[in-house]
């Protein structure tokens, strides 16, 4: 399936691009995220389990057992804090 992933702060600065298109046989979030880990690089480090990384789907916050389907916008940013 073909689905739009966006990157967000930081994440966005390490890939070195805000969005992308991408085809996935991931069935969950979870699995999408390590589908893109597993491209190595800035993906790898700065998607990296072990790091804090929001996911969103279809723009509500999601968690990895999220289900994906074609046409499907996926977010990844590092958590906000504020004051």
């Amino acid at each position: 399936m073909k689905i739009t992933v966006r990157y967000f702060a930081s994440i966005r600065e390490a890939i070195g691009h805000g969005s992308e298109s991408v085809d996935t046989t991931a069935a969950t979030l979870g699995a999408l995220r390590d589908e893109l880990i597993a491209r190595g690089g800035a993906h790898a480090s700065s998607l990296a389990r072990g790091r804090a990384v929001r996911m969103a789907l279809n723009q509500n916050l999601s968690d990895e057992a999220a289900a994906l389907a074609d046409g499907a916008e996926v977010a990844f940013f590092p958590p906000v804090t504020g004051g």
